[in-house]
């Protein structure tokens, strides 16, 4: 409750498909609406240009903070709010979860195993969509540093358009699974960039 890890974060609250899927159904709003009334933003991560939620005001803080330092969004905020204080690490296997144990200044009171803490439903799949996420990203990047120096910004630019119309900007079916909407977009995705 003390929405210190709400503040002076700057661009690092990247947004994944996912959370845009809640952010619309939550919101019962659009990615443009988002974007126009500031609350999303672009920026660069991890060499991809993905959207994330802005900051704003002296202290910097997230737009969806109420005037008692609450979240607005809670019930629908995004994976790297959920995930707070944990991180993950990935391998060749998959990942695991972590405690940052200095990033967050409550003391840590209680074990809470994962499910309960990410509140997301059927974990399971929500896990394979993260990891299916980061595999993706990863071969986007090693696409753009395998490309010649000489087309390099074109290939690049051709992802950034492709990722952000394709996971970001076309509004997903609220009634509808996402993870069966997120496989088919990645694979339109993936047929588009080949």
């Amino acid at each position: 409750g003390c929405s210190a890890c709400c503040q002076g974060m700057g661009n690092s609250v990247t947004l994944d498909p996912y959370d845009m899927y809640q952010l619309e159904r939550g919101l019962g709003t659009s990615p443009q609406v988002l974007m126009s009334q500031g609350m999303i933003e672009m920026s660069l991560a991890d060499g991809l240009v993905l959207p994330n939620l802005s900051m704003a005001g002296e202290k910097e803080q997230c737009v969806f903070l109420n005037e008692e330092g609450r979240c607005r969004i809670h019930a629908f905020r995004p994976g790297l709010c959920r995930l707070f204080p944990l991180g993950r690490v990935y391998d060749e296997e998959g990942f695991k979860y972590y405690v940052q144990l200095y990033e967050c200044p409550k003391p840590v009171k209680t074990k809470v195993k994962i499910d309960k803490w990410l509140g997301i439903p059927d974990i399971k799949k929500y896990e394979e969509f993260v990891l299916a996420w980061h595999w993706l990203q990863k071969w986007c990047q090693e696409l753009i540093e395998q490309t010649p120096d000489m087309v390099r910004e074109d290939v690049r630019k051709k992802i950034a358009t492709s990722l952000l119309s394709i996971f970001y900007m076309t509004p997903y079916d609220v009634k509808v699974s996402f993870y069966d909407q997120f496989m088919a977009r990645r694979d339109m995705f993936v047929r588009q960039i080949q």
